[in-house]
């Protein structure tokens, strides 16, 4: 257990999904995991409600987030953010979509004013969220404007897939695959290229970045006869990187990018769009890899996976990816401070 710093936040998600299952059976496993303090930003009602269906016996405490990691061995420690309707399982409520959106809020601003040492975010059903006004897309874009709001500076965020055996980004997120190539630029490959070295430099301690450059057609394009898109906006964003000092190859078939011979080349791979990504990173790790929101001035990181409402209540749901979460969000955070205590 890392002693004598400030514990991780972990923001509720939607209480209807398995967000509640997962936190309290990563807090029964701490012991035997090893894991760092943390503290869930939620309701303590509904908490306490759901670990009575699920059978478990764990004790709750209010806290703060000064006292959560002196607290976290004998109770979970909760920071209370109450939610105005009944939980039930699997049923999510529009009702309660404000103090959800709260709940990520506050953790974001623990963790920038120092109080808290990492975001680590429950999912979130973003259908549910919009029908009470939420305004956008997804988490990632969520947490990127309240850094831009707190620094008073746009912030670029970059979504990467990180698991035991492949760490993955898209250059676009969230839009309809038809979209993508209108979406795809030069200048954003290059930004999200440099976004991933820098933090893999500075998050994940890896010295020298190697980054595989997806192309975006079948073949990278094969030198135009299947889309000029990979010629004429990929290669000259590879050409920049490179004279900027950057270690990258590419554009690579993405067919071809992600067996265990190809993964020994590089430390991360960007991708085109959404799906060229998520395929492999979760086929790959479905249980135990990481949504980590690179490009942002605090670490953040996610379980993988959605709410999966079918499963909250059953004891059924699989914590490992919010445990990997959770130790991602430590080693990441821990890499940060070393590396900024050293550079003193």
């Amino acid at each position: 257990m890392t002693g004598g710093k400030a514990a991780l936040a972990v923001s509720m998600g939607d209480p209807a999904g398995i967000g509640l299952d997962l936190t309290l059976s990563a807090w029964r496993n701490r012991e035997q995991l090893n894991l760092p303090p943390f503290f869930l930003i939620g309701d303590p009602e509904a908490l306490e409600s759901r670990a009575v269906t699920l059978g478990f016996r764990v004790p709750l405490t209010e806290a703060t987030p000064e006292n959560a990691a002196s607290e976290f061995s004998r109770a979970l420690p909760v920071l209370p953010v109450r939610l105005p309707a009944p939980v039930k399982s699997g049923s999510p409520d529009p009702a309660n979509a404000k103090a959800v959106v709260e709940a990520i809020r506050l953790a974001v601003e623990l963790t920038m004013t120092g109080r808290a040492r990492a975001v680590v975010t429950n999912p979130i059903a973003k259908s549910v969220l919009y029908s009470a006004g939420f305004e956008f897309p997804g988490h990632t874009e969520y947490l990127a404007h309240l850094a831009t709001e707190a620094l008073g500076r746009p912030v670029t965020p970059v979504m990467l897939l990180a698991g035991p055996e492949l760490r993955v980004a898209p250059v676009t997120i969230h839009i309809p695959l038809g979209d993508v190539p209108g979406a795809l630029t030069t200048e954003a490959i290059v930004d999200t290229a440099e976004i991933m070295a820098g933090d893999l430099q500075r998050r994940f301690g890896v010295k020298a970045p190697r980054i595989a450059i997806s192309g975006l057609n079948p073949h990278a394009g094969e030198d135009g006869a299947l889309g000029t898109e990979d010629g004429e906006i990929i290669v000259p964003a590879v050409a920049q990187l490179r004279a900027r000092g950057i270690d990258v190859s590419g554009p690579l078939p993405a067919d071809t990018m992600f067996h265990a011979e190809a993964r020994s080349t590089y430390d991360a791979a960007l991708c085109m769009y959404h799906d060229q990504a998520l395929i492999p990173a979760k086929t790959l790790g479905f249980h135990d890899s990481v949504n980590a929101t690179l490009g942002l001035p605090f670490v953040r990181t996610s379980p993988d996976h959605g709410t999966a409402f079918s499963l909250a209540g059953s004891g059924t749901a699989r914590p490992d990816s919010l445990i990997a979460a959770i130790r991602l969000a430590d080693a990441m955070s821990s890499s940060e401070t070393e590396r900024r205590s050293s550079a003193a």
